[in-house]
């Protein structure tokens, strides 16, 4: 299952609270289909009714089927740059220290 950094936890409920005005908001990612690497990101008030969700220290994401999938063994980074910009990153769950 998609597991999320701290900063990544922190940003997304940021994002989602500041844009749905609600703590049952989320970050919904989503694939064209199940062998795509592209993934398309967007602030959702709900998750649809077959995501998966992920809820990491009241963040929460909603994977829709395919990215599901393609996330299920990955960790979510997220970073804020000087301008305010969010960059988010993914790595397989195997890199990262224990």
């Amino acid at each position: 299952m998609l597991t999320l950094t701290e900063n990544a936890s922190t940003i997304v409920r940021t994002i989602t609270t500041q844009s749905t005005g609600t703590e049952e908001g989320g970050l919904r990612i989503s694939s064209p289909a199940a062998e795509s690497a592209d993934l398309a990101v967007a602030v959702a008030e709900s998750p649809e009714p077959l995501d998966e969700v992920v809820e990491v220290a009241g963040a929460r994401v909603f994977l829709e089927e395919n990215a599901a999938a393609a996330l299920g063994d990955k960790i979510l980074d997220a970073q804020v740059d000087e301008d305010g910009a969010v960059h988010f990153a993914i790595a397989d769950q195997s890199q990262i220290p224990r």
